[in-house]
């Protein structure tokens, strides 16, 4: 899990799906939800997960944007929707690769573990020596520059609580003041990971992040020598886009996943697994399935440096074309080992973090919640943090949700009492790791996640109106022009 570029989209295909008429010039019955997701299983999610996994392996142990890597992954999955009968685009979009040559962090005589965050501007091979400024510990740390009054970080390394605003903000208000360098201090255990300051024109000092362990040790140490030998270019990456040739066009129904993985590992939950379910759903579905709305698949790149293909595919959207989507669905992370089960919580009732999603949102969080209890599964709410895919789409004003297995955040007694799993640790300890692997895939979880996919693409597909329906017609143009 967690933005430039350009778009369109495919058409063409056949229906294979419970229902369909034996006749081969008979049409195909409509698509039904509950068959829709009974046919969704988990042995060819896994399939899919395989060949990612394959695929990493042969390339560096990873599938990041800008590798060959990635490369991969994007001829698997339009190639998997081509033979089904998709006529499937990868347009391109331009970003910025960032490379890491040599991370280090020296403390005394102390070796600790360093990660630059993505767009972080080098300090040079020999690194910089500096003292170390803890700031302030309050509920917005490094946030303001208040923060930072009666304290001398000119020259210095701060060392900044992770937390509330980002981490572009955080060094910029640092550099402001003086600061050579900044160190953000995870605010969980286990070393930080998958940050970024979300473009390269954000960087302003060399900027790392460790673990709460270290972050106390560092604390404490008079003088540091950090090295985040770095490196920026522009390259160009990919999405794939593929739509039904059946459906009303001015209605819809997007679903998407983000398809790289970070540079650490090969990304197998995050996010092959919301990858899987969403190209099974696709194969299942077909390209000409007699649905009311067109289904549209997109597959993002860039989304681990900051929700870049997304960013760039809504961007390039004329207002015409934003207004014809009816609702974005987004799948990212499917199946974490410690597994939680979450759907984004479109009206805000959990009153955590930010406010509801877009008029729809609402009715999109109940549709997974009622079919999860249907399967016996009790859906906790989790918010639009902004760190996925569905962001672009949010600020689009277009309804989103979706289900999520949980990241680096830990389950509670609670949700372990009811799901099972350790509580107080994370969803994921592998997440933006090596060790993010199919082997640490709770396959339970992917299976009851990936038919929860495939409900929800076949109730909107069908029906965008009842209780849990969004906006149609002049109705969306009043709801997404804030009327």
């Amino acid at each position: 899990m967690r933005l430039r570029g350009v778009l369109t989209v495919g058409m063409a295909g056949a229906l294979v799906l419970a229902g369909c008429s034996s006749g081969e010039d008979e049409p195909a019955e409509p698509v039904n939800a509950t068959a829709l997701a009974d046919s969704v299983r988990i042995d060819p999610v896994v399939s899919h997960l395989e060949q990612l996994e394959e695929i990493a392996a042969d390339n560096d142990d990873n599938r990041a944007a800008g590798t060959s890597g990635y490369d991969a992954s994007v001829d698997f999955v339009a190639q998997t929707l081509r033979d089904k009968g998709f006529d499937v685009e990868t347009p391109e979009f331009d970003f910025h690769r960032f490379d890491v040559k040599n991370e280090a962090l020296r403390a005394a005589d102390r070796d600790i573990e360093v990660k630059a965050l993505a767009y972080s501007p080098s300090t040079g091979p020999d690194g910089l020596t500096a003292r170390v400024v803890p700031a302030p510990k309050d509920d917005t740390p490094g946030c303001e520059a208040t923060d930072y009054d009666g304290l001398d970080i000119a020259g210095a390394v701060v060392l900044v609580d992770r937390g509330v605003c980002p981490f572009a903000d955080k060094q910029q208000v640092a550099s402001e003041r003086g600061a050579a360098a900044v160190v953000v201090v995870n605010n969980e255990e286990g070393p930080m990971t998958g940050g970024t300051l979300g473009d390269p024109d954000a960087g302003k000092v060399p900027t790392g992040g460790v673990s709460m362990a270290d972050g106390a040790t560092l604390a404490g140490a008079g003088e540091i020598t950090l090295t985040l030998e770095t490196e920026t270019e522009s390259a160009k990456a990919r999405n794939v886009i593929a739509q039904t040739t059946t459906g009303a066009t001015d209605d819809v129904v997007m679903v998407g996943a983000h398809l790289d993985s970070v540079p650490e590992g090969p990304g197998i939950n995050d996010n092959g697994t919301g990858v899987a379910a969403t190209l099974e759903t696709a194969v299942q579905l077909g390209g000409s399935p007699n649905v009311q709305n067109a289904v549209r698949f997109a597959f993002w790149g860039a989304e681990e440096l900051g929700l870049l293909g997304s960013e760039a595919y809504v961007e390039s959207l004329s207002p015409e074309q934003k207004s014809d989507i009816a609702l974005y669905l987004n799948f990212d992370m499917l199946g974490s080992e410690n597994a939680g089960y979450l759907a984004y919580d479109g009206d805000d009732s959990d009153v955590m973090g930010e406010g509801p999603g877009p008029e729809g949102s609402a009715g999109i969080e109940r549709t997974f919640v009622d079919y999860l209890q249907t399967k016996g599964v009790a859906v906790d709410g989790t918010d639009f943090d902004g760190r996925s895919d569905y962001g672009p789409f949010i600020e689009a004003k277009i309804p989103a949700g979706g289900v999520f297995s949980g990241a680096d955040d830990r389950k509670t007694p609670e949700q372990a009492e009811k799901w099972g799993g350790a509580a107080d640790a994370a969803y994921d300890k592998n997440y933006h790791s090596p060790d993010d692997t199919l082997a640490n895939v709770d396959r339970d979880a992917l299976a009851q996640n990936s038919a929860a996919v495939a409900y929800a693409v076949g109730v909107y597909a069908q029906d965008l109106g009842g209780p849990n329906g969004v906006p149609v017609g002049g109705e969306r143009e009043k709801a997404r022009a804030g009327e």
